[in-house]
């Protein structure tokens, strides 16, 4: 039953907001270049999705690479971080600013330095997506359990046995938090920097169709970027099953 209402609710709840919009666009003859109907929208996903499906490859290729790097780049300042509080005291601040910099400021100069291919689009990807992978898996793992991390050591373990056995598991929790985060992240990552400068992806196409006025066809692309982001969502929750199992089982117990 609660199952039933955790999925039932919202979907009740867009369905009517689906059909409020519906019956406003026919009853005050909203026109097209201001507000389609869901139905229309839908129609043009229909009748698009060929084109749609060539440009949302090259969005998700853009934004699984981003992620991918901002992870892996994001999971090693965490541990270096970890390691040394010199290092955390010398490079902390500077991460706190760089997200502070509007990234509308960063595309252009990204497509200055690195041209106008698919470089610039994954390096703003990693750019949204590095924060908070990295500062919730640094968190995480200075608060591990000392008497864990104390058991090893009278048992002689090294640095590297005591992350392996205690830290990373026990921060992993923290880890997909920030990934599942940054997962939503990344497609939009990847479509501002196509605003900014592409020749194909969801952002590129989205502006074609914005400057011609069809509104259903920009409304289909965020229904396709919607549903993208939630794919790489689902992908993170998948992915966090398989590694660490106990994890998922100790939040269903807590619940």
């Amino acid at each position: 039953m609660k199952r039933l209402k955790r999925i039932g609710m919202p979907l009740l709840t867009l369905l009517l907001v689906l059909a409020v919009w519906e019956g406003c666009v026919h009853i005050f003859d909203i026109d097209l270049y201001i507000l389609p109907a869901p139905s229309t929208i839908l129609q043009a996903l229909f009748a698009n999705r060929d084109i749609l499906w060539m440009h949302s490859l090259v969005t998700l290729q853009e934004a699984v690479i981003g992620l991918l790097i901002a992870t892996l780049l994001a999971i090693v300042i965490a541990i270096g971080m970890d390691l040394s509080q010199l290092f955390k005291h010398s490079i902390f601040p500077h991460l706190v600013v760089t997200q502070t910099v509007p990234v509308m400021v960063l595309g252009p100069l990204f497509s200055i330095w690195l041209g106008f291919g698919m470089a610039p689009k994954i390096l703003m990807v990693i750019f949204m997506c590095f924060f908070p992978v990295a500062i919730a898996f640094c968190d995480a793992l200075g608060k591990v359990d000392e008497h864990q991390i104390s058991l090893l050591k009278s048992f002689g373990a090294k640095k590297w046995q005591i992350y392996a056995y205690v830290k990373i598991p026990a921060a992993s929790t923290a880890l997909f938090s920030g990934l599942k985060v940054a997962a939503t992240y990344c497609i939009g990552g990847a479509i501002v920097g196509e605003w900014l400068s592409a020749s194909a992806g969801l952002g590129y196409y989205m502006i074609r169709v914005k400057n011609g006025y069809m509104l259903d066809k920009v409304f289909a692309c965020v229904v396709v970027i919607i549903a993208l982001s939630l794919l790489l969502h689902g992908a993170v929750v998948l992915l966090e099953a398989v590694l660490f199992p106990y994890a998922r089982k100790k939040r269903g117990k807590a619940k």
